[in-house]
């Protein structure tokens, strides 16, 4: 179990502690590590009986040799976990600092480091305001803010705020409703949004509403990128058709959520097909995680990654799992120092 350093409020609650399993594969002199942490109410493969389905597939994997993609594909933060456990037993020596080197990219030699977004959570507007200037302060030119839960005209007199002192071409604004407005306010909010020039807003409508989101996607003067509404949707045919219906300008990825290694793979390359971008974010990993998630995301997107990513988390925790993950200048790193 791990512990939020301060409580992370999203419009679906706010979380002060986090469970994750860990699973190791070794073959007697090789031993490597995967997370499965999957978000309560949120994954779909939240389930009651979690542990002992993962031991299940454990099990496959031990007798078989092999991880079983296809009867995976419904149980995303286990095949995540599975995948890197397996990358990781299969890694390049460990040179950096202790860290599996799970695909060979100049970020997993670190050699580069890779952008990240700084992530503003909920609360009141005092505490989001501090935390906005924290982040600024730190350097970070991307701000991701969570809104939904406080009134609404705060969270536009905090943006107000940001664009007074910092031109769009200072300071990229993102937010993310997590599915907190109505259909019927939604557009005149994202119309209301757009006056301070925000870099894009996720999912504004709860999931599963393809038809509104699609009339959304086409009316907004603000671009749209989908999170929550890609959960569950792990067939390629389906995805295919989500995004030829809904047709978002961005899709946001975690691999713990959405499909695991490969099945964000899919996601990236359908959306690619279709002109609509991505970027990829951890999704309250640990260390462990997280460091495969960035090191996935260097080898997806390619060296001199120029779009922010969301894998700032990795200080959220007061028990974190030690790794030699670090943010200077705004960008993860894996440092060879430690």
């Amino acid at each position: 179990m791990l512990h939020f350093r301060q409580p992370a409020g999203t419009s679906r609650g706010v979380y002060t502690e986090r469970r994750i399993w860990l699973v190791t594969m070794s073959d007697g002199e090789r031993t490597g590590v995967g997370e499965c942490a999957p978000l309560p109410k949120l994954s779909c493969d939240d389930i009651s009986d979690y542990e002992s389905v993962l031991r299940r597939f454990c099990d496959i994997v031990q007798q078989t040799g092999q991880i079983p993609y296809d009867d995976l594909r419904d149980y995303p933060s286990m095949l995540f976990g599975l995948e890197t456990a397996w990358l990781s037993l299969h890694a390049t020596p460990h040179s950096q600092g202790g860290l599996p080197q799970l695909f060979d990219t100049p970020f997993s030699r670190g050699e580069e480091g890779i952008p990240i977004n700084g992530l503003v959570w909920m609360g009141t507007f005092d505490e989001m305001r501090q935390r906005i200037e924290q982040k600024l302060e730190q350097g970070f030119r991307c701000i991701k803010l969570k809104i939904g839960a406080i009134d609404f005209d705060s969270e536009l007199a905090l943006l107000k705020q940001i664009r007074q002192r910092f031109g769009p071409l200072d300071v990229e604004l993102r937010v993310d409703a997590n599915g907190a407005f109505t259909p019927d306010e939604a557009l005149y909010r994202l119309e209301l949004l757009s006056q301070y020039a925000l870099h894009s807003i996720e999912q504004p409508i709860r999931a599963g509403q393809w038809g509104m989101l699609s009339d959304l996607c086409r009316e907004s003067p603000l671009p749209i990128a989908l999170d929550e509404e890609l959960i569950g949707v792990n067939d390629p045919e389906q995805k295919r058709q989500l995004l030829n219906i809904i047709r978002p300008r961005y899709i946001v990825l975690k691999p713990s959520l959405h499909g695991g290694m490969a099945g964000c793979r899919e996601w990236i390359d359908i959306a690619r097909s279709m002109q609509i971008g991505s970027w990829i974010t951890s999704a309250l990993e640990s260390n462990v995680g997280l460091s495969a998630i960035a090191q996935f995301c260097s080898h997806v997107y390619g060296p001199a990654i120029s779009r922010p990513q969301g894998l700032g988390t990795g200080q959220l925790f007061t028990d974190n799992i030690p790794m030699p993950l670090e943010i200077r200048n705004a960008r993860l790193w894996i440092s060879s120092h430690s």
